[in-house]
């Protein structure tokens, strides 16, 4: 009875408009579909259950980020000829954003508490993408919900996380339907007008909680 739930948001007017000229530099080397991942790579993040699930699919992966497992999670990838599966390291805003707008979904292979809500699967929804997410019981669960706003599998299961992106790639209306409803999620719950609300509103209520007589 103590506790309040403000979920973090986000501010989609702070977020830059890339050019035209941008957009099409990423369009043209990597195509009109294909999943991403945005993040650090942690020990947390899952990103070897990802490549593993890439095996034997041909699905491109555009993977932004850095991080200390960079040089294992390239080493894996080549070892398992993942030529699909393309490091572009750190970008800019402007370049992140392109890329959200351009991909077909997000992968968010986490598969740890540790990761406890997940920013970049935040951005997926906002920009109106369906995600892939693992049930970690945290509240990447929370932003994505399983067969609405896109499909959560197992943790640390490459074959679960596999039948997912076919599911997505080989079904475009069914994506596209789930990254409507994740936009309208974020709208709902996510922007930083609401949160900024609700903090607001939990600080009139402790105030007035205090005038109360005793």
């Amino acid at each position: 009875d103590k506790t309040s739930i403000i979920p973090y948001g986000l501010d989609k007017a702070a977020y830059p408009v890339p050019s035209p000229a941008r957009s099409a530099q990423w369009r043209q080397r990597f195509g009109e579909r294909f999943f991403l991942f945005v993040g650090v790579m942690r020990y947390y993040k899952g990103l070897h259950i990802l490549l593993e699930a890439a095996k034997g699919t041909g699905y491109p992966i555009v993977i932004v980020g850095s991080g200390p497992l960079e040089l294992e999670l390239r080493a894996q990838a080549q070892a398992l000829g993942l030529n699909h599966v393309h490091f572009v390291g750190r970008v800019d805003d402007d370049d992140k954003v392109a890329l959200l707008q351009l991909c077909s979904a997000m992968v968010f292979p986490s598969h740890l508490r540790s990761e406890a809500f997940g920013i970049s699967l935040l951005e997926g929804a906002m920009y109106g993408k369906p995600m892939i997410s693992s049930e970690i019981g945290t509240g990447t669960s929370y932003i994505n919900v399983h067969n609405q706003t896109g499909l959560v599998v197992p943790p640390s299961d490459p074959q679960a996380f596999r039948e997912a992106m076919r599911t997505l790639w080989d079904n475009p209306p069914l994506a596209a339907q789930m990254g409507l409803q994740a936009e309208r999620r974020y709208e709902q719950l996510f922007t930083a007008e609401r949160m900024g609300q609700q903090i607001a509103a939990l600080y009139r209520e402790l105030l007035e909680s205090k005038r109360a007589p005793a």
